[in-house]
């Protein structure tokens, strides 16, 4: 198995989770000291247009969701006041994806996107070649130091018939969270591989009378995504999720394929899923999971920013990589990456490429992780000056970079809408007991034949 966590990536990312959930709650306030001076390390020569001037309107689309627009709303300030002729229009929300898309199909897209939330899809965009290549470009920008950012990011950007059409902006990863006071008041087991999940779950479905396992079924890729990535991972590595994603003839229907789907089919079979899941969005799950009405939930590190505002003061946070592996076998991590992408018919992409050069810089990084409780995906980063550091991210730290408990997996960008909506609702049917786990490769396999035709 892959054991990515070494050397300066170990100590960003130790140091990364162990400030996210303490900056969450100061999300709102706006003490970065990040100016306009020349630690921003934007290159006139990359990002000029031929007249040396960056003019004219810049119009950014950026979906709202966990992380809020805080960071946002800083670097298009400091971006406007460094560039006086540029005016920014913002098309952002947490409804974005779905209200800009008559543009994209229209080819009147805005300049600059950031890819995430539902309704979006890096990899259908790719493909549709409605993103910009940035292969050559990318190579020539520079940090506030002078090392170059494509030597800098903590995980390097997907590639397309290799070639680079977006930069990874937000390094996430999914796990699956607990309410740790509520596993120390009554001595629930925290599980450590599959089988212990079961057991842990089983327990507390006889003793509190709950679901114990909650997911968002108007959204099928939170389980996808956030369970069984890192479930294919450990039983199949990086290879086997490549071939998973990309739809590759056969890999649906392997063995290993199937004997993780029977792990699904057993918690649904054995009433492990909450009975109403399939009406349940996002957030909808995550109160439920707040109020105790389950007792785990796979979602990413922006999970306590996000509800802030909604959790119970006695509540405590608990996070492990998803248990979906079997006894003996390392947990598994797939790191989740949201980019930044300029459109291919954007019109002002000289603006765009110099607003990239602007964010990229780690004075924005620090910035972005006191804004968000999440960590932009450059290196470097100091963030471990902080004593007031929540029990459960020195738990994770010690977990995650311990090479001897968890493994890492790469996938090779994100799956396409195309493939990840029919699986979705093929898992849904499983999830709902509609379906066997026989039924569910089947379908799945059909789902990327179809895709690859």
């Amino acid at each position: 198995m892959k054991k990515l966590f070494n050397g300066r990536f170990m100590l960003l990312l130790i140091a990364a989770f162990m400030l996210a959930f303490v900056v969450a709650c100061s999300s709102d306030d706006d003490d970065s000291d990040n100016g306009s001076d020349d630690s921003n390390g934007s290159s006139d020569e990359a990002s000029n247009g031929e007249d040396g001037e960056i003019s004219g309107e810049l119009e950014i689309q950026y979906f709202v969701g966990g992380y809020g627009d805080s960071w946002w709303k800083e670097v298009i300030a400091d971006f406007q006041a460094e560039y006086p002729d540029v005016t920014v229009i913002e098309q952002a929300g947490p409804n974005i994806n779905d209200e800009m898309r008559s543009r994209w199909v229209a080819n009147d897209p805005p300049d600059l996107v950031y890819i995430d939330g539902a309704g979006s899809s890096e990899t259908q965009m790719a493909e549709d070649g409605q993103l910009m290549n940035l292969t050559e470009w990318v190579e020539g920008i520079e940090l506030e130091g002078g090392d170059k950012l494509v030597d800098s990011f903590i995980v390097q950007p997907g590639k397309f018939d290799g070639e680079i059409l977006s930069l990874p902006l937000v390094f996430d990863t999914w796990g699956t969270w607990y309410d740790k006071a509520l596993f120390d008041e009554n001595g629930y087991e925290v599980p450590t591989d599959f089988e212990s999940l079961m057991s842990s779950m089983e327990e507390i479905k006889a003793d509190m009378g709950i679901d114990p396992y909650v997911t968002s079924g108007q959204h099928p890729y939170y389980f996808l995504r956030g369970a069984l990535y890192p479930a294919f991972g450990a039983a199949g590595g990086d290879e086997l999720l490549a071939d998973l994603i990309t739809g590759a003839e056969g890999a649906w229907t392997q063995d290993v394929v199937l004997d993780t789907m029977k792990k699904v089919e057993r918690m649904q079979q054995e009433g492990m899923f909450d009975s109403g899941l399939g009406a349940l969005n996002h957030t909808q799950s995550q109160m439920n999971f707040l109020l105790h009405d389950n007792a785990f939930i796979p979602v990413g590190f922006w999970l306590p920013n996000e509800m802030a505002n909604d959790t119970p003061e006695d509540f405590d946070y608990g996070f492990i990589p998803s248990p979906m592996q079997d006894p003996g076998e390392n947990y598994a991590i797939v790191p989740d990456l949201r980019p930044l992408a300029i459109a291919e018919n954007a019109s002002n992409p000289d603006a765009a490429k110099a607003f990239i050069e602007f964010a990229f810089t780690r004075e924005y990084a620090k910035s972005f992780s006191e804004h968000t409780g999440a960590i932009m995906n450059v290196d470097g980063v100091d963030l471990s000056e902080n004593e007031n550091v929540p029990g459960y991210l020195i738990e994770a730290n010690a977990m995650i970079n311990d090479p001897d408990q968890v493994s890492i997996y790469e996938k090779p960008h994100p799956m396409s809408s195309d493939l990840e909506g029919p699986i979705g609702d093929a898992l849904m049917s499983l999830m709902l007991g509609n379906m066997t786990a026989e039924e569910f490769v089947e379908a799945a396999e059909k789902a990327a034949a179809d895709y690859r035709n």
